[in-house]
């Protein structure tokens, strides 16, 4: 699932720099798996379906809808599938802007107006009465999430919940059984207050791939250290220490007032047969790709330029929604 950027939003001034990254994503899944994009007016959806033609797209495995959003970040303001006795069901948790940091009115009413438009086929909704980002959880696949308490404790997403009464929301909500925290862990440009997807990722239920500060003079390397630390603590469902796979350090980019972006080669997404890995024009791209070849030994790795991206704060992983076979 992908939220097409258009001429209404932040994507404005940069529409044709970030477009051709939308299309080479949007054709990688495609060639693998069907793709949902919500896209902003009628003129946009012409405007999307003539950009992926011109790609090469195979159309027949593209749904355009028509539903105007406010941003471009999928993760965040998708719907999260749980699979149940072998039946899917999609929550629609609450998105608020990151805390209301930014507009969110139009992106907190994708999810339900897919849904009414049966996007998701015979899939039901169900609406969660709280605030949960995509990108702030990250979970195995066998009872274990992993998250960062500076995001799901931030006192702008759930003031009234206490750090229990939130475990005990996604555990019910979830089906899992263990939640581990990271109380360490940022990237100077990210205004998620520290998703776990620009961080920290299982490959799978033994194996964690995490980003790594080896610049003593970069701002991030206690902070990245300290995460490091509790991560060698965590231990996997299975009473063992995780294999952690340490993720290179690109070099500091910044956008033209001077701020640094948040690039990380963490925000991979995981897609049928392959993992797309964002890259950066940056000499640490192979070495991200070969560390990550060890995780996903079975699966095509492919590169996709995300410079771009960051120049809004966010990555590949950010911009995506997976949804289980069947769905669409």
């Amino acid at each position: 699932m992908l939220t097409w950027p258009h001429a209404h939003g932040d994507w404005a001034k940069r529409l044709k720099q970030v477009e051709p990254v939308f299309t080479e994503i949007a054709r990688q899944v495609s060639l693998r798996e069907k793709v949902l994009i919500s896209c902003y007016d009628r003129a946009h959806r012409e405007r999307v379906g003539e950009l992926l033609t011109e790609a090469g797209v195979d159309m027949g495995r593209v749904m355009l809808r028509t539903v105007p959003s406010n941003d471009t970040w999928a993760r965040d303001h998708g719907p999260l599938a749980v699979v149940c006795h072998g039946e899917t069901m999609l929550l629609d948790f609450g998105f608020n802007g990151w805390g209301g940091k930014f507009g969110y009115e139009l992106d907190n009413q994708i999810s339900r107006k897919l849904y009414g438009m049966n996007a998701f086929g015979h899939a039901p909704m169900q609406t969660v009465d709280m605030v949960l980002e995509g990108g702030s959880i990250e979970v195995d696949g066998s009872g274990t999430l992993l998250t960062t308490t500076r995001c799901l404790l931030a006192p702008t997403r759930n003031p009234k919940l206490s750090k229990q009464q939130i475990e005990e929301r996604l555990m019910e909500s979830l089906g899992i059984n263990r939640i581990l925290w990271l109380q360490h862990g940022y990237l100077a440009g990210d205004d998620t207050d520290s998703h776990i997807d620009t961080l920290a990722r299982f490959c799978d239920r033994g194996t964690i791939a995490y980003v790594s500060c080896d610049d003593p003079q970069d701002e991030h390397y206690t902070e990245l250290k300290a995460m490091e630390d509790e991560l060698k603590t965590f231990r996997a469902a299975d009473g063992q220490p995780y294999r952690l796979v340490p993720l290179p350090w690109p070099r500091a980019k910044f956008d033209e007032d001077g701020n640094r972006l948040p690039a990380t080669y963490a925000n991979f997404l995981i897609i049928n047969g392959a993992v797309l890995v964002p890259t950066y024009d940056d000499p640490s791209d192979s070495l991200a790709l070969a560390r990550l070849k060890e995780c996903f030994p079975d699966r095509e790795l492919v590169a996709i330029n995300c410079l771009p991206l960051i120049y809004q704060f966010g990555s590949l992983h950010c911009i995506t929604m997976q949804l289980p076979e069947g769905v669409l």
